[in-house]
């Protein structure tokens, strides 16, 4: 009889696998379901004293069973401390590789007059440093990517947990009486940013999403291309379960895409081809040579924040590229700016290859401010360029990058 029961579900894999082949290869979402229990307030419980944080609040939030039992979720949330002006608008904020929740970056969207939440998103709790991190014993599975565990049940493995993980974080901070639930924003780092990009089509209560780093196309040329191939069968299910570039399409929320030219982990050419995939407007934010990491560089960038104010506020907007070309040596963007363009800047390469060991320079450009346009020469040898506009404030938007050839 086990033998039976081994060979139906293998039979059953084999269709299941082949029902993905079937669902990628049209184009289509893949068949992940996330159950409705997750867009509901989940159940908490308190945080033991030593997990709690200077002018923020501890909770577990209970999550989806693994391995047979409940899950618990360890998150920081805070509100502004005005409360006159509640109801606030909030920010979900996802941790990349190495991080957990981290009670200062709730603190800074309080001060900037925001309720927020950061939750950990796999199995951790707050402590010692990158990597080391206590593990709870009802976390669910460890990060990040976990691609050897790709034939496991999806319900198993940890992109599921972890997206359920936001899910539940979102709809326990919307359910809060000084939050106003339409007006909630998402930001995730690095794998954070990578689940932002996957969240962004799963949970479409979000106003705005804002990946910093992340985006899909994981099996081409990012940090884990090489790892993801030689395990096989695995990382190609990985792949077709859990690559963003199958659900990118789907999303219709705005998006502001935040990295920099060398980043190690997510070139120039996977984000560009995942930038292109949402039916929704998107801003890109490309800075030369942005370091990679939680902190200040994930964190703190201008130009998130502004897009918060704008979607959440009403707050200015960023600067828009509304066209961009080139005509012969010149290459040009035309732009829409509610505050001036204080500056412009062309970026090229004159290298090909690896994106992420290109060296990449940067001239000024000029700005027509009466005809918002801004245009530079481009250099002899430029393979890839783009342009960068900054307005008074110092936020940076960029044009798509193209090759010469």
């Amino acid at each position: 009889m086990q033998g039976i029961q081994r060979a139906c579900s293998f039979l059953l894999l084999v269709v299941w696998v082949a029902g993905i082949a079937a669902h990628d290869a049209a184009g289509a979402p893949l068949p992940v379901q996330w159950p409705q229990a997750l867009f509901t307030r989940p159940k908490t419980t308190a945080a033991p004293e030593a997990y709690k944080a200077r002018g923020v609040a501890s909770v577990f939030l209970e999550g989806p069973e693994y391995q047979g039992k409940a899950t618990h979720i360890f998150a920081y949330y805070g509100l502004p401390a005005n409360t006159e002006q509640a109801p606030w608008p909030g920010m979900v904020l996802v941790h990349g590789g190495g991080g957990t929740a981290f009670a200062q970056w709730v603190r800074l969207w309080n001060r900037r007059g925001y309720a927020a939440i950061a939750m950990d998103t796999c199995g951790c709790l707050p402590g010692d440093e990158n990597g080391k991190r206590p593990r709870h014993e009802a976390g669910g599975p460890a990060g990040w990517g976990a691609f050897e565990t790709a034939m496991e049940p999806v319900t198993e493995q940890w992109a599921y947990h972890a997206v359920s993980a936001v899910i539940l974080a979102h709809s326990f901070l919307r359910s809060l009486p000084e939050v106003d639930p339409e007006r909630i924003g998402l930001t995730g780092i690095s794998w954070g940013g990578y689940l932002t990009c996957l969240m962004a089509a799963a949970d479409p209560r979000f106003q705005f999403a804002v990946p910093v780093y992340g985006c899909g196309f994981l099996g081409e040329n990012s940090a884990w291309s090489d790892n993801l191939k030689e395990l096989g069968e695995p990382g190609a299910r990985w792949l077709a379960l859990w690559d963003p570039k199958h659900y990118l399409g789907e999303v219709r929320m705005p998006m502001l895409w935040v990295t920099g030219t060398n980043d190690f982990a997510y070139p120039m050419d996977s984000l560009q081809r995942s930038y292109r995939l949402p039916g929704s407007p998107h801003t890109l934010c490309l800075r030369l040579r942005m370091p990679h990491g939680h902190g200040g560089a994930g964190e703190n960038p201008e130009e998130i924040h502004a897009f918060a104010d704008h979607f959440l506020r009403g707050g200015p907007a960023l600067p828009r590229i509304t066209g961009q070309g080139r005509e012969e040596d010149t290459v040009w963007v035309t732009y829409e700016s509610p505050m001036p363009v204080a500056q412009a800047e062309l970026l090229f390469t004159k290298d090909l290859g690896k994106w992420q060991d290109r060296q990449w320079e940067a001239v000024p450009a000029s700005v027509d401010t009466a005809g918002r346009k801004a245009s530079a020469l481009l250099p002899p040898g430029a393979k890839v360029y783009y342009l960068n506009l900054t307005d008074a404030e110092g936020r940076v938007v960029s044009s798509e990058h193209e090759a010469t050839r």
